[in-house]
């Protein structure tokens, strides 16, 4: 089991079979399966669009094809220790590349926003994904009017890097490139 602590939270790492409950049978199921209040997330229709892409197309097979490395294939649940509950998500693209790079996306259940979650999120994270000494460059993107983004991309030591517009599951977004550099 992949589980990491921070201050106020736990992420856990979900391995195939919980992704396939998930996506078999609903939220609320994982949310009993793994023991956590049941919580509706409220989160943009993109957000929504691209956390139901990555769970069919990518971190269900991923998950399969590589079970020992499957943490870096999937969703890690942001869970809020003091109400054992899922406030949102986060994970990579996968294991560093040949150049040493992967990509971070997260995202935050609207009502836990602004309060410090997904920074620490990442922090832990980022924590963790140093251990593989083959990774070099963690690299993210944000829309340029996702401010707070930015914000929690900034507070973990990432730079901007570029801009460029993008066809994003279901709508053409402005999109701003970000990298932090690991120190070897």
């Amino acid at each position: 089991m992949a589980i990491i602590r921070t201050s106020r939270l736990k992420l856990q790492a979900l391995k195939h079979n919980e992704l396939l409950i998930w996506h078999r049978h609903g939220r609320e199921a994982l949310e009993k399966h793994l023991e956590l209040v049941p919580t509706s997330w409220q989160i943009e229709p993109f957000f929504e669009a691209e956390t139901r892409e990555a769970l069919e197309h990518f971190w269900i097979p991923m998950a399969q094809i590589f079970p020992w490395d499957f943490a870096w294939y999937s969703n890690w649940e942001i869970i809020l220790e003091e109400e054992n509950r899922s406030i949102g998500g986060i994970g990579f693209s996968g294991l560093p590349d040949d150049n040493g790079n992967t990509m971070v996306g997260y995202f935050i259940d609207m009502p836990y926003r602004n309060k410090g979650y997904a920074s620490e999120a990442l922090k832990g994270l980022i924590d963790w994904a140093k251990q593989d000494t083959s990774l070099l460059q963690i690299l993210a993107d944000t829309p340029v009017d996702n401010t707070s983004s930015g914000k929690v991309l900034e507070k973990n030591g990432f730079q901007q890097f570029g801009e460029i517009e993008e066809v994003e599951h279901i709508e053409t977004i402005l999109v701003r490139h970000w990298k932090l550099n690991i120190s070897r």
